[in-house]
């Protein structure tokens, strides 16, 4: 079976990269709990949500963490508002399957305009 880690990537770029509404089944729990305040309940919603996204909708996930059966993942969502946002997926995993499901999203600020100079979100390097 695969780990929580596995199961939450395979399911975000399989929605939201792949746009395969496939991924519904094999990874989320027909109970699934939604806490996004957007989303319903359920695992129904999400192939419409799939089938929404435009064209111009992208989807790169970053740093995983995973500890236990809840699995953090940072990442930058473009098109899914009017500007490019960054969040933390959380997932919670029970028997393979996406049981519940919690974000955090900000407009993404341009390095050039932090304080710090740095990005808000860096791609993966060296793998999860």
């Amino acid at each position: 079976m695969e780990d929580a880690k596995h199961i939450a990537l395979r399911a975000l770029t399989g929605a939201f990269i792949d746009r395969d509404p496939s991924v519904v089944e094999r990874y989320f729990a027909p109970d699934y709990i939604q806490h996004n305040p957007l989303i319903p309940s359920g695992r129904t919603a999400i192939p419409g949500l799939i089938a929404g996204l435009s064209k111009e909708f992208s989807y790169e996930p970053g740093m995983v963490v995973a500890e236990g059966n809840l699995v953090m993942v940072h990442g930058r969502y473009v098109g899914w508002g009017p500007k490019p946002m960054i969040a933390v997926d959380i997932f919670r995993v029970v028997n393979g399957k996406l049981v519940e499901h919690w974000d955090v999203m900000q407009e993404e600020v341009p390095a050039s305009k932090t304080a710090s100079g740095n990005p808000m979100f860096s791609p993966l390097r060296g793998g999860t």
